[in-house]
């Protein structure tokens, strides 16, 4: 299957609307787009520009995003990227498009001098702490993780 990992553009936000909503409910939680588009196009094309969004497509259609935003440490007295969503539909899951998304994310932390790449999961969430955990992250209370860049 071929896909493209792309910056997303403003023609996105309504299929991103829809994977926010499913990303919702695969963790179990509720999801209401009132609002949701405008705020997403102010946070990704706004200046100053507040979010980082890449969509993956698959023959024309959004079949995935990660967002991201950069923050700082007080412990680390650094930088650090924090991953918002990391969401696949379910047809592309196990593709190694998640992988090659976290190698992606790992590029752009290094050349932020970021001193890691943070994020979480439910701890339900089983498939993907096995998939975080095989890339060499490790968790910490409320399954949020930490990878060096």
């Amino acid at each position: 299957m071929e896909y493209i990992i792309r910056a997303c553009e403003e023609k996105d936000l309504p299929e991103l609307l829809e994977l926010c909503a499913a990303h919702a409910a695969y963790e179990k939680s509720s999801y209401s787009p009132e609002g949701k588009l405008e705020g997403l196009r102010q946070a990704i094309f706004g200046k100053p520009k507040k979010l980082n969004v890449w969509i993956v497509e698959v023959n024309g259609k959004a079949e995935g995003f990660t967002s991201f935003t950069f923050d700082f440490s007080t412990w680390d007295a650094a930088p650090f990227l924090y991953m918002d969503c990391l969401y696949l539909n379910e047809s592309v899951r196990s593709l190694g498009i998640g992988a090659e998304i976290m190698n992606r994310i790992r590029e752009v932390a290094r050349e932020k001098n970021c001193t890691n790449i943070q994020w979480q999961t439910p701890e339900f969430n089983a498939r993907a702490i096995k998939f975080y955990v095989g890339l060499g992250s490790t968790g910490k209370q409320k399954m949020r993780f930490f990878l060096e860049p």
